[in-house]
């Protein structure tokens, strides 16, 4: 008795809407990575703007900060020169931060304005000893002098992950992981603005000590274009195959084989 075939028409069906299902999908995903681009383009647009906007002073960054959350939005990544007097006493030193490859501390002090208001400010990268991990590094801060210190206006420094009890529990330690902006005010009862300065400039200019080679500023406009070229690929691929083997190979008959 000769088994039953399921029609050859039924495969044909399943592997035509398999296929239009995967080409709906790559090519729905390559067009939201294009929306996700053309989303960080307006936004590197916007900071490209801001970075070419004059300098504000330590009064305008107090100010505007202390206002709307929009207003301290605003704020980010302008450019800003300060002027007044470091508070050495509250340098904190956050570990295992990198720069140039290299693992050390990011190294910020708090700098009372000649105005009003105090502004925490990241001062750069220093190595650190791994000899002895409790040693701090050396940083030249003048106390005596008022300092000018230009960088650019920044969120509080990036967390990293951290066990819990570690040692940037408040007031446990100048060396420590991470730093909550709010609590590091209360800790120290210093009026910090709510945001922070990222100071810029060579090795050395300040007498200081430390690196600045600090990560562009940047959107990463060009990755989402590399992903939206690959699942458009995967969508051209999915239709190439479909056409090749469904419907160019049933016009290419097999020769006839020979008789026996």
């Amino acid at each position: 008795m000769t088994p039953l075939r399921r029609p050859a028409g039924l495969r044909f069906w399943l592997i035509t809407l398999a296929a239009v299902v995967g080409m709906l999908v790559t090519a729905s995903l390559g067009r939201w990575q294009l929306s996700r681009a053309a989303q960080k383009e307006s936004l590197q647009a916007m900071l490209d703007a801001r970075a070419s906007q004059p300098a504000i002073d330590g009064r305008t960054l107090t100010d505007q900060a202390s206002a709307t959350p929009e207003a301290q939005q605003a704020l980010v990544h302008r450019a800003v020169v300060l002027q007044g007097r470091w508070l050495p006493e509250h340098t904190v030193y956050l570990d295992n931060r990198q720069m140039q490859g290299r693992p050390g501390f990011f190294v910020l002090t708090p700098l009372q304005l000649s105005g009003a208001g105090v502004v925490l400010v990241q001062r750069g990268w220093a190595a650190r000893n791994f000899q002895d991990r409790t040693q701090l590094p050396s940083v030249t801060t003048p106390t005596d002098t008022e300092v000018r210190v230009q960088g650019r206006v920044a969120l509080s420094p990036s967390r990293l992950y951290e066990f819990q009890g570690g040692d940037s529990a408040q007031g446990s330690s100048r060396i420590r992981q991470n730093l909550d902006l709010a609590a590091f005010r209360t800790e120290t009862g210093l009026a910090l603005a709510p945001l922070t300065v990222l100071q810029t400039g060579p090795v050395g200019d300040a007498g200081d000590g430390l690196l600045r080679d600090w990560p562009v500023v940047g959107a990463g406009v060009e990755k989402h274009y590399g992903y939206a070229f690959q699942w458009f690929g995967l969508c051209g691929l999915i239709a190439l195959l479909y056409v090749w083997f469904q419907i160019v190979r049933r016009f290419i008959r097999p020769r006839s084989q020979p008789a026996a």
